[in-house]
């Protein structure tokens, strides 16, 4: 099949003008070595069983060798030989050029292996699974970036998603792999698949830890139930423990938690904690997020057909959906996102900050009739921001450029109150 342009290749070409090396991280089939095939001058791919020994073997006495060819070159599975990172660093500062080599792989490395960091000669960039632009399902018909440039323009634009292909979006998930599959139970196994080998291989291969597969397991259940909100490690833990688990301490649910971040499997989003009224009264817990709202529908076993008599559930993964397009259209910016959310029940589901200095704040709301309420945060928020630099005017905070409220609904428009209602549909980077 055809190759589909992701958001990523932007960013990587940029980092490959810029550096002599870019390294892509991102959880496991997310498209990272077919991204880099497209852009690569060649390739060798150290887990190919006809080439793997001699590979390795020269590796081990002259890795320089398995540097030469046209550029940029992409070495994939690169952690099956980490002394390839150093070679990489040396042969970057010898050649002085940029767009050397593209590394692709898992951070399953012995790093004890590996002598330098590789800073100012490698970049490290993060790609995602794909988002409803890249899957051709949004028809991109409201830029986030244009919004940013233009935020006194109108909008007017119509999503050809409904629900039903929505909740069978976040439930297939973003894998490119799915794209070539012709029926749709097939579509929804890879995301099975891929949970079932991140609780049964990845966490234990990921940093030669040995992990309990049950554990694993019942820990993504648990961050599942909690998806997209601030419950703290200790409620999360009480739920391990209450579903047979009971042996699982807070150092050992810690040291699982860690391992699936470093997989990319969990991406909780930090709080955004500007000091409008009090720091005291902002919620600092991390939100509980996963790099794809599939991984979150395979930890809970629900289907599309369940999800339908689920709205409330299916809200919760619908922002799982939201981030993950989020992450994906700003990937080739300096951006942050994160959350803001008090004691009062003031809030925002994402706050996004790009690298010009504007943000915008962001309610996910599935249906029409959640938007005025959202709405009313938004503008509530800004208000209280207005308020506070009138007092302290020598910490001022700056207003957000943008108030968005991102649904599942069909129409995009401009309120009278300045708040962009866009449909998920709709939206592109």
């Amino acid at each position: 099949m055809d190759y589909l342009e992701r958001t990523a290749d932007v960013n990587l070409r940029n980092r490959l003008n810029a550096f002599g090396a870019v390294l892509i991280e991102g959880p496991k089939w997310c498209g990272k070595t077919t991204t880099a095939e497209h852009i690569a001058g060649s390739v060798i791919k150290l887990q190919n069983p006809d080439m793997r020994e001699q590979y390795l073997s020269t590796a081990a006495t002259r890795p320089s060798l398995l540097l030469q060819g046209n550029t940029p070159r992409l070495l994939d599975e690169w952690q099956d030989a980490p002394v390839l990172w150093d070679a990489v660093r040396t042969a970057v500062d010898e050649r002085g050029l940029t767009g050397q080599f593209i590394l692709t792989g898992s951070n399953s490395v012995d790093k004890t292996k590996i002598l330098h960091s590789g800073n100012g000669r490698i970049s490290r960039m993060e790609m995602l699974p794909m988002s409803l632009w890249e899957s051709k399902e949004s028809n991109g018909t409201v830029s986030l970036m244009q919004l940013f440039d233009n935020p006194e323009e109108d909008i007017a634009a119509v999503s050809d998603l409904e629900i039903e292909d929505l909740i069978f979006a976040a439930c297939r998930g973003g894998w490119p792999a799915t794209l070539r599959l012709k029926d749709n139970k097939s579509k929804l196994m890879v995301a099975k698949d891929y949970f079932r080998t991140v609780c049964k291989e990845d966490i234990s291969r990921v940093d030669g830890v040995r992990r309990d597969e049950n554990l694993a397991r019942t820990i993504l259940q648990s961050y599942a139930r909690n998806i997209s909100t601030i419950a703290k490690k200790t409620t999360l833990l009480t739920d391990v423990t209450a579903s047979g688990n009971a042996s699982c301490t807070m150092d050992t649910f810690s040291s699982y938690v860690a391992a699936l971040e470093r997989l990319f499997v969990i991406q909780d989003i930090d709080a955004w904690c500007p000091a409008i009224r009090s720091k005291a009264v902002i919620r600092s817990t991390p939100k509980r997020t996963f790099c794809d709202p599939s991984v979150a529908v395979a930890a809970l076993q629900m289907s599309p057909q369940s999800l339908m008599l689920q709205f409330k559930t299916f809200g919760f993964i619908f922002e799982q959906l939201c981030i993950r397009d989020l992450r994906a259209y700003t990937s080739d910016i300096n951006t942050h996102i994160g959350y803001y959310r008090d004691r009062y029940g003031l809030e925002a589901d994402i706050v996004l900050h790009v690298d010009n200095g504007k943000y915008a704040l962001i309610e996910c709301k599935l249906g029409s009739n959640e938007i005025e309420e959202g709405a009313a945060h938004l503008i509530e928020l800004k208000n209280l921001i207005k308020e506070h630099n009138k007092t302290e005017k020598q910490n001022p905070i700056k207003e957000p450029d943008l108030l968005i409220i991102i649904t599942g609904g069909k129409f995009a428009y401009k309120r009278p109150d300045g708040v962009f209602i866009v449909p998920i549909g709709c939206l592109k980077s």
